[in-house]
C-alpha cells in the first residue's frame, strides 16, 4: 500500500501544477476568460483530490 501512494502523490500533486501552469499561461497572454476559468475549477477539484489522497497515505502509513 505505500509504494501504491508513493507514486500517486507526487503524480496528483503534479497534475494540480500543471493544471494552475495551464490556467496561468492562458490569463497572461490573454486567452479566453472562459478556459482561464475551467481551468481554475479544475485545479481546485485536483487539489481537493490531492489533499485526500495525502491525508489517506497520512492515515495508512500511522495504521
Amino acid at each position: 500500500m505505500d509504494t501504491f501512494f508513493t507514486y500517486l502523490t507526487p503524480l496528483a500533486v503534479g497534475a494540480v501544477a500543471v493544471v494552475l501552469g495551464l490556467g496561468l499561461w492562458n490569463m497572461l497572454r490573454g486567452g479566453n476568460p472562459g478556459t482561464s476559468q475551467k481551468l481554475m475549477r479544475w485545479r481546485v477539484g485536483l487539489q481537493f483530490a490531492a489533499i485526500v489522497i495525502i491525508m489517506t497515505a497520512i492515515y495508512f502509513t500511522r495504521h
